[in-house]
């Protein structure tokens, strides 16, 4: 009996002691990656850098294209006048509203 509960105490130990490790495990590999990060491979790197520079670029250039320089702009407002003139004109950023109207059914006698 006292060694059926022994087993019963260690088996309960080492599923605690399981349990602990795997979360300290876990832990520290979060910790390691942190310092490891700035350690980046050269491609990586070049990458991270990339990103970072068109995020800045992208902030600056307030909604608009990130490097659309004049010739960018030219042709966006050549291309507007064609769809102005092809489709009758209006206002091609706007989203249009549609107007729906309800059809008028005649009554059937029965």
């Amino acid at each position: 009996m006292a060694l059926h509960r022994l087993f019963q105490l260690t088996s309960l130990l080492r599923s605690a002691v399981s349990v602990t490790l795997r979360r300290n495990v876990g832990l520290s590999a979060v910790v390691f990656n942190r310092a490891a990060a700035s350690d980046l491979d050269p491609v990586q790197k070049l990458f991270v850098d990339k990103i970072r520079d068109y995020r800045t670029k992208s902030k600056s250039a307030a909604g608009g294209v990130v490097d659309g320089g004049a010739a960018y702009e030219k042709s966006v407002s050549e291309e507007m006048t064609k769809l102005q003139r092809l489709y009758g004109g209006g206002d091609l950023v706007k989203f249009p509203d549609f107007k729906f109207q309800d059809p008028k059914f005649d009554e059937v006698a029965k």
